[in-house]
């Protein structure tokens, strides 16, 4: 296994999509859907704001784990502060594609943390190390944007994701919620 860890690319939209769904979940990917939509339509608007240079979830924001030339992991942060401006693709899209009004969403994130929104590996190329070198990538990353502190959200109910973020050194800060799940706050200065 030879695994390069790079920026993405706009060509790598259509598995950068499927692998923030994933990260996502699709009991969550479906509540943003609502009624009369399903995950075909959830994908397809999920691609479009990974194509966009101005979404939290553009190719921009992302980080991605290539093997033999296929993507298998994906990383997707970006600085908590910019959270509104970039949200507004989201519910732009949402309105457009699903005809569904997110307007009114929780916020995640806040100034001061570089945001983990989405993380995600092949379940065939899990444990094995792959997660935590696109964790560390985007660790550099935020030093690079001189933002010194990660921050992210993990649903209470994986603690296989919240062992993983404690091995890379994220601290739990306190309780959230986010897409109608109980979530906790973690982060980690760097």
């Amino acid at each position: 296994m030879m695994i390069q860890i790079r920026n993405a690319e706009i060509s790598d939209a259509p598995a950068v999509a499927r692998l923030i769904m994933m990260a996502m979940t699709h009991e969550c990917c479906q509540y943003f859907c609502g009624e009369g939509r399903g995950l075909d339509d959830f994908r397809r608007m999920m691609q479009t704001l990974v194509e966009r240079n101005d979404s939290q979830y553009s190719y921009l924001n992302t980080i991605v784990a290539e093997d033999a030339g296929r993507v298998v992991g994906a990383i997707v942060a970006y600085d908590g502060g910019r959270l509104h401006e970039l949200r507004r693709a989201f519910i732009s899209q949402a309105k457009t594609d699903l005809n569904k009004d997110h307007s009114d969403i929780d916020d995640e994130t806040s100034a001061g943390e570089l945001y983990l929104d989405s993380l995600a590996v092949e379940p065939a190329f899990r444990r094995r190390g792959i997660a935590t070198m696109l964790i560390n990538a985007m660790k550099h990353r935020a030093a690079d944007l001189s933002i010194g502190r990660v921050g992210l959200l993990v649903d209470k109910g994986n603690p296989d994701g919240e062992a993983l973020y404690a091995t890379c050194g994220f601290c739990y800060v306190n309780d959230s919620s986010w897409g109608g799940h109980a979530m906790k706050h973690l982060t980690v200065d760097v």
